[in-house]
């Protein structure tokens, strides 16, 4: 239990964790898709490819719109990227924000296509109709390598000779481009005695698997290139500065969120005591409420959070200067400023110091 809550303690004071999380469950969520996804195929020469490439295609637009939406680095982005200079030039963090953001959004949508790529269901579909079935008829058996070089054993050489031997149907009355649409229609009662619409399969999913086990080792060694040459060309300084000002950004959003909601409670909440105060002072006998008491108590301890700001036109006031006028980045003021301390002389005659 104690684990868990220091994962979870982790993940809230982490927001790139957070993002990375998020992209991660996406890219589960679309592997879930694809596998309670029941594909059927049209088996129509002229909607085949369409419906399969737009099954290959549209998902995956959808899980990168979604990537980007329900990443947080957007959001903190957009507004470093359109808010007005003000006291503070523009943040030059916002290309790596949006690099990583390109990043964790292309995630769930490459999982997608290479998953319907080594399924091979959706590309058998789509380019059945492209297949050249006499690589499937009898014409070619005199290449075939059990013939030509007698390498297996009498009885294999008949199987194959019976395999290639019913090729593509031919007394269906349809033709040649009807037949190879209708290949992924196993239930098609014209493949019913050959196995013409097997070997095509086979054939086409071949292809498939190896252009998603191609991409997939392009991506990692490209992966490994980057992390491999990127310090060759890059100033890691640079790259350290860059990282700290986009992770500054999302704090201080995070923190002036933070400090409004503190503001607002605090703010409602003696709204609240002024309005039942007002009400009582009418004459109207009202029964004092109980958390008027307490809240009388909590005051002279807790934290004043409204700084000063008591009405709705300083409210509004502040919003506006904050998103038009953000401060400059030097805290100096704040962090060199004067504290209060009392002094005293020891019995050496020493002065010492202590903080009020």
């Amino acid at each position: 239990m104690e684990r868990l809550k220091l994962v979870l303690q982790y993940f809230q004071s982490n927001s790139e964790s957070i993002s990375n999380g998020i992209c991660i469950i996406l890219a589960l969520v679309s592997v879930k898709l694809y596998t309670s996804f029941d594909f059927n195929c049209p088996c129509l020469p002229q909607y085949n490819k369409l419906y399969s490439l737009g099954v290959m295609i549209v998902p995956p637009i959808i899980l990168f719109f979604l990537g980007i939406l329900v990443n947080r680095h957007t959001g903190v982005m957009m507004d470093e990227w359109m808010r007005p200079i003000g006291n503070r030039s523009k943040n030059p963090a916002v290309v790596y924000l949006f690099s990583a953001m390109i990043q964790r959004a292309l995630l769930a949508p490459m999982v997608w296509i290479l998953v319907t790529l080594l399924d091979g269901k959706i590309f058998i579909c789509a380019f059945s109709v492209s297949v050249d079935p006499a690589l499937f008829s009898g014409k070619h058996m005199l290449n075939y390598p059990s013939v030509k070089y007698h390498l297996f054993s009498l009885t294999t050489v008949l199987d194959d000779i019976k395999f290639f031997s019913t090729g593509m149907p031919n007394n269906t009355g349809l033709d040649v481009l009807k037949i190879m649409a209708k290949v992924p229609c196993k239930e098609d009662v014209i493949f019913r005695n050959s196995s013409f619409r097997k070997a095509v399969s086979r054939y086409v999913r071949c292809h498939s698997q190896a252009i998603g086990w191609s991409i997939l080792l392009f991506l990692i060694v490209l992966g490994a290139l980057g992390r491999l040459i990127k310090p060759c060309f890059d100033d890691h300084a640079t790259f350290l500065q860059t990282r700290y000002w986009s992770n500054y950004l999302d704090v201080e959003q995070k923190l002036f969120d933070e400090t409004c909601v503190l503001h607002a409670r605090d703010f409602a909440r003696k709204c609240v005591v002024q309005f039942f105060e007002d009400v009582r002072e009418d004459s109207l006998r009202l029964p004092h409420p109980v958390f008027i008491s307490k809240f009388r108590e909590e005051c002279d301890d807790e934290e004043e959070q409204l700084h000063g700001i008591t009405k709705q036109e300083q409210v509004d006031q502040l919003l506006n200067k904050w998103y038009y006028g953000k401060p400059e980045l030097d805290v100096s003021r704040i962090a060199y400023r004067p504290r209060p301390c009392v002094t005293w002389e020891n019995h050496e005659g020493k002065t010492l110091y202590s903080d009020v």
